[in-house]
């Protein structure tokens, strides 16, 4: 099992904060979608970003985006 000291730390990409938790029964890293949004885009409402980007994936490919699970790396 691995050993995770700070399991609520903060993660830098791009000087970007992204908010993460780990998760000890899963052995997983959950990342904030709406920070990695911020950090990719540079959107001035990620929040918005990510709800108009759903909705427009649901409607164009009848597909849907989730936050539910996010494979380890």
């Amino acid at each position: 099992m691995l050993k995770i000291k700070n399991k609520k730390q903060i993660a830098i990409f791009e000087w970007s904060r992204i908010r993460r938790h780990w998760d000890d029964e899963k052995e997983l890293w959950y990342f904030s979608v709406v920070d990695v949004v911020r950090a990719l885009t540079d959107s001035v409402n990620p929040r918005d970003y990510w709800f108009k980007m759903k909705v427009r994936v649901a409607t164009e490919e009848g597909a849907e985006l989730s936050t539910t699970e996010v494979a380890s790396f």
